[in-house]
């Protein structure tokens, strides 16, 4: 079973616009990414916090060939939120889960998984990040992490 963790892409200043659309540059970035993972990773849950900027980066995400599942909302993944509740969850979980939301959250859960320990910082994201782990014998392993700038054009 595989987990995607993912900061939403690239977005809007609030005070250009205090929903926080995703740019033009986020789009454009995420549909590479999409394009390119696409083909490699399989979904079949795709769940966003609500926010607009991570509801467009699941949209985006979902038209990948290997993901299954429309975006559903979550509201417990607001940027200060709690991670156990989703650690547990996704510990439990038997489906591929791709979670789109923001920093710090999105930082702190991949930090718990793979350490133990939310506070620390085991990686760094940066908006567009994708993170994707597997747990073997109860153990979360790192198994890719692709940021947007290192994707070239598609």
């Amino acid at each position: 079973m595989e987990v995607y963790l993912v900061q939403h892409g690239e977005a809007l200043p609030k005070d250009t616009d205090p929903s926080r659309p995703l740019t033009d540059e986020g789009r454009a970035e995420l549909r590479r990414m999409a394009a390119l993972l696409g083909r490699n990773i399989n979904v079949e849950r795709l769940v966003h916090s609500g926010k607009e900027r991570a509801r467009e980066t699941a949209e985006i995400l979902m038209t990948m060939p290997g993901c299954s599942a429309p975006p559903e909302e979550s509201r417990d993944m607001a940027p200060n939120d709690p991670v156990e509740p989703w650690a547990e969850r996704l510990a439990d979980s038997d489906q591929s889960t791709m979670l789109v939301g923001h920093l710090p959250f999105m930082g702190r859960l991949a930090s718990l998984m793979l350490t133990g320990e939310a506070t620390m910082e085991a990686v760094r994201f940066t908006p567009g990040t994708i993170l994707g782990m597997s747990r073997t014998d109860g153990r979360w392993r790192l198994e890719i992490m692709v940021r947007p700038d290192t994707v070239g054009t598609v």
